[in-house]
């Protein structure tokens, strides 16, 4: 099984999210994660999928959704060229004398703790996803009572293959 992150740029109508991972679900694809945002140009919205399938199943993806009548352009965002950022929320069942450690783990990582309450704790981290895999094995001493990730949302890098719609 490959992955690939693709990056679509799609009309901002309601429903078009819907539509999108309605095909996937119509064709038994994976979605390992899908983030969507309003573009400079409200117009348009990005939407960063990752999915996971053989070379041939992946290739279907690209051709199928670029087929969709929202959609303006897709293209794959291949990691030597791209950067990749996801968001982590992670909230830790903590006592007082664990606090500290929990801090320095945080700081080596440049993670922001956002909250703190009696028995718990709200981290904050952004990075690629190795880095919060790295965070969150190193928390697995600790009792994790919610998680939220936003998945992968990335761009490529320079200015030699901007996608723009007028």
């Amino acid at each position: 099984m490959q992955k690939k992150v693709f990056q679509l740029l799609v009309d901002n109508t309601s429903g078009v999210l819907s539509r999108i991972s309605g095909l996937f679900s119509r064709r038994g694809y994976n979605i390992e994660s899908i983030t969507a945002g309003t573009t400079s140009n409200p117009k348009y919205t990005r939407i960063t999928i990752v999915a996971t399938g053989d070379e041939a199943i992946l290739e279907q993806i690209e051709k199928q959704v670029g087929k969709l009548i929202d959609v303006r352009q897709i293209w794959e965002l291949k990691p030597d060229s791209s950067v990749f950022r996801e968001l982590i929320l992670i909230k830790i069942k903590v006592k007082d004398d664990q606090r500290q450690a929990i801090v320095s783990v945080s700081d080596i990582f440049r993670a922001k703790i956002i909250d703190v309450d009696i028995d718990s704790m709200i981290i904050e981290l952004t990075g690629n996803q190795s880095k919060i895999d790295a965070f969150l094995d190193l928390l697995g001493g600790y009792e994790i009572l919610e998680i939220a990730r936003t998945g992968i949302a990335g761009l490529r890098r320079g200015t030699g293959e901007l996608v723009t719609i007028d």
